[in-house]
């Protein structure tokens, strides 16, 4: 089983789930896929507002491949590799709809990321969060502008520079990634279809207003998470990085 992204739409609200069984981390064509996905949905009139989520109960999204990531050999494709997530957060950023996250399990590194793109993030009690990218030897370079953008400088690098803690929902939703936390996942999925619902029946040309003025600031992001993950695909070839790589495999 390889994954998947699926897309339906009921009274103009688009649900987009996507899954891995490896903790719903992510390879790169399944990325693109979803980029792709929220893309064309978000510029479809019949789409209102987007509902992002995952499959699974443990963990929201584990971040970028982990074989994928070991099996890079060259810069171009390191830059392919890393360019994956940024793809996702530029296609929620530029849509004129909404995006409404679901979290109802952990996220680490991408998973971060796409929580912090998100227009409006919900989230379980037990969504820990983790920047992990420095603890085999990279960073949260591509994912790092929506997260910085959503918790504030001094959280993104505290999150960023302590990459093997993990830190509370409760510590997500006091920084601003979470907007609000539920004990069960029934209750969040209540949540989301009340707000859902009501985006659903509210001025789509005032949405996608507010949505430009809520994004302001960020129109270089084509170019900049593209320029992240450059940084990044040439780490990952260091002696340094593959070294860590390999430490964190054999555990």
């Amino acid at each position: 089983m390889e994954g998947y992204v699926t897309t339906s739409t009921i009274n103009g609200i688009t649900t987009i789930t996507f899954f891995h069984p490896q903790s719903n981390s992510m390879p790169g064509n399944l990325l693109r896929q979803l980029a792709e996905e929220i893309s064309k949905a978000g510029n479809n009139s019949e789409t209102k507002v987007i509902v992002l989520k995952t499959e699974g109960d443990k963990a929201f999204c584990a971040g970028a491949s982990f074989d994928e990531l070991m099996a890079i050999k060259d810069f171009e494709a390191g830059k392919k590799f890393f360019s994956g997530f940024a793809l996702v957060i530029n296609a929620i950023r530029t849509v004129p709809v909404f995006v409404i996250a679901r979290v109802q399990g952990k996220a680490v590194g991408g998973g971060v990321g796409i929580a912090s793109a998100a227009d409006y993030t919900l989230a379980v009690d037990d969504a820990s969060i983790k920047l992990s990218e420095l603890a085999v030897g990279i960073g949260p370079f591509v994912v790092g502008p929506a997260v910085e953008r959503k918790i504030g400088t001094a959280a993104f690098s505290s999150l960023s520079i302590n990459a093997t803690e993990w830190q509370t929902a409760q510590w997500g939703r006091e920084k601003g990634l979470y907007v609000d936390l539920y004990k069960t996942v029934e209750e969040m999925d209540a949540a989301v279809s009340v707000l859902a619902d009501k985006l659903s029946k509210s001025n789509p040309e005032a949405m996608s207003e507010l949505k430009k003025v809520c994004w302001k600031g960020t129109e270089n992001w084509d170019t900049l998470l593209i320029e992240r993950a450059e940084i990044s695909g040439r780490l990952v070839l260091s002696e340094f990085t593959i070294n860590a790589i390999n430490k964190f495999k054999s555990k």
